[in-house]
């Protein structure tokens, strides 16, 4: 019983006498507070008090395309707190090896009464059509962050791939780069286009040949980056950071050293990018800023009121590291 105590105040926020009278159902207790610690013991699996197991916390879907990639994990980790602090459970879903897909997930929910769900960096086409189709036929609320795909009629957050591309070429630029290209993902995955988009937009001539598309890999990344090398590119802005490493490989594949030879920007500043060789200069998400929107809007959904369907796009900062440095003059 202390043990349980130990936990749930931790996790509540609050002392263990605090849950002590709430599980007794003593007076002098908030709502705010009680509601608190019963999430709480949901949260922990503990059951509730008798009275209140008909109150049971809402669920809340949270779909990622893999925990592989930091950034996505980062992103659950800060909706979590933000949908606790709302009364609201967390469920996390993911992709797996064996074939678990958006659409298995989605049935699952559906069947567990969820109060909404929350797409993070996926095709919302992906959850199927059959699936698709329950979710708006019941005006389940959804919110999409970064999404894959455009999907103009359902609430979206996100990072402004575009100030994304103009810090990066702006420090690229002021480094003294002229031959600066740029690796994105597939054609068809809109935060990719809209950084190809604003690249294309902002330089002239030859440049405009150093665009690549692969698959968001290291392995893509540094194939990518050897197409580009040939063509004479003294920099790269990547549309991640796993193709950033690539990048920063394919260099070295060459002899080249990174940042003298070629300097390397990613994008998201997932977890280990200081830690790399070199330290990794990146766009960093503001991923509180946006989880916090997307929770904000998730929940005004819930209590029924009106949200609108314009895309909110927040601005990135550029986390500047060891990875890029001057221009080789080059004649």
């Amino acid at each position: 019983m202390t043990t349980r105590l130990s936990k749930v105040a931790k996790f509540a926020g609050v002392s263990e006498a605090t849950v002590s009278r709430v599980l007794h159902d003593k007076a002098g207790i908030g709502a705010a507070t009680r509601d608190s610690v019963l999430t709480a013991l949901d949260v922990l699996g503990y059951q509730r008090p008798f009275k209140h197991r008909s109150e049971m916390a809402r669920l809340v879907g949270l779909v990622l395309p893999d925990l592989h990639n930091p950034i996505f994990p980062a992103y659950a980790e800060a909706m979590a707190g933000a949908l606790f602090r709302q009364g609201l459970v967390p469920v996390l879903c993911t992709r797996t090896s064996d074939g678990v897909s958006e659409a298995h997930y989605i049935e699952m929910l559906l069947a567990r009464q969820v109060a909404g769900i929350v797409f993070v960096a996926a095709s919302y086409a992906d959850a199927g059509p059959e699936q698709t189709a329950a979710l708006r036929r019941r005006k389940l609320p959804v919110i999409l962050i970064n999404p894959a795909d455009e999907n103009p009629d359902v609430p979206r957050v996100g990072v402004d791939d575009a100030v994304a591309v103009d810090l990066s070429l702006a420090h690229l630029q002021a480094l003294g780069h002229r031959r600066i290209g740029v690796v994105a993902g597939p054609a068809g995955h809109v935060p990719s286009d809209r950084k190809v988009a604003e690249f294309l937009a902002r330089v002239n001539g030859p440049a405009r040949r150093l665009v690549a598309r692969t698959l968001f890999t290291m392995e893509g990344g540094q194939a990518a980056t050897t197409r580009l090398l040939a063509d004479g590119a003294t920099a790269v802005v990547c549309a991640s950071d796993a193709l950033a490493l690539g990048a920063v490989r394919a260099a070295r594949r060459q002899g080249l050293d990174v940042p003298r030879d070629l300097s390397v920007i990613g994008f998201d500043d997932s977890a280990y990018m200081p830690y790399t060789d070199p330290p990794l200069t990146t766009v960093r998400q503001p991923i509180e800023t946006i989880g916090a929107a997307a929770v904000a809007s998730l929940v005004a959904q819930i209590e029924g009121r009106k949200v609108g369907l314009d895309e909110q796009l927040y601005d990135p900062e550029l986390i500047v590291r060891d990875s890029t440095g001057p221009a080789l003059n080059r004649g």
